[in-house]
């Protein structure tokens, strides 16, 4: 072989493993950051759109709500309402006995109840498919504090293994809607704060409360274990 056919095969073989290296990098990037890039263009798109969820036990109890809100044959009805009802989805629990659905960010999710929440192995295989009820706190409707949560990774690369229903939890305000159907019963709360705290506080996965509380946890920022985002509401009625 020529030395510069040696060349050409050596710069073959430097420029195809250059190649590779790009295209695996590129790839666990998208991997990495693809559902939490989902979500926000997602966001932005319903709320430029103002995009409306209605949160229903059926798609045919939704059809009879939008009728009624956005219908032009009610007084005050316009053309305006008519271009509205375009802007209205029906949220369905995909799980009436136990699901979470919070219409600002159009999270629709099951909830896997009783996941020991100081078991890795365990909380990240709930997790894969679902938002975690912490084992020991409260179930809908029994009047105490209810622990739950979602989007947690052992790492940055995993990032993209778990579910993304609380990947834009921190756009949750106080008097947003949180919706927990349980046992086919739908149970309301809004949300009357947020905090950012260290995962070493423990603590408010086992507050006591005098009425009907809801935790919501997620890791801050997302893809990492450096903080913890709590949301926090209060049950203000069922249906």
């Amino acid at each position: 072989m020529s030395k510069h056919d040696s060349d050409y095969y050596r710069t073959l073989i430097l420029r195809t493993i250059g190649n590779f290296l790009i295209f695996s990098s590129l790839f666990m990037i998208g991997k990495t950051f693809y559902q939490p890039i989902r979500e926000e263009v997602r966001y932005f798109i319903n709320e430029r759109a103002k995009k409306e969820y209605i949160v229903a036990l059926s798609q045919e109890e939704g059809k009879l709500l939008i009728e009624r809100d956005f219908s032009p044959s009610v007084q005050g009805g316009s053309l305006k309402k008519l271009k509205d009802e375009q802007s209205v989805e029906v949220m369905v629990p995909v799980d009436p006995e136990y699901s979470l659905v919070i219409p600002k960010i159009g999270a629709n999710a099951p909830v896997i109840p009783n996941v020991n929440a100081a078991d890795r192995e365990e909380y990240l295989e709930a997790l894969k498919s679902g938002v975690a009820h912490a084992q020991g706190t409260a179930f809908p409707g029994e009047g105490g504090h209810m622990f739950l949560f979602a989007h947690s990774t052992d790492s940055l690369w995993n990032v993209g293994t778990y579910n993304a229903v609380f990947y834009l939890l921190y756009k949750l305000e106080e008097g947003d809607e949180i919706n927990l159907f349980y046992e086919g019963q739908r149970y309301i709360y809004r949300v009357t704060g947020k905090q950012i705290i260290d995962p070493s506080e423990v603590e408010y996965l086992t507050r006591k409360t005098d009425k009907e509380f809801l935790t919501l946890q997620t890791c801050w920022p997302p893809g990492t274990t450096l903080k913890r985002q709590l949301v926090f509401a209060e049950r203000v009625s069922d249906l």
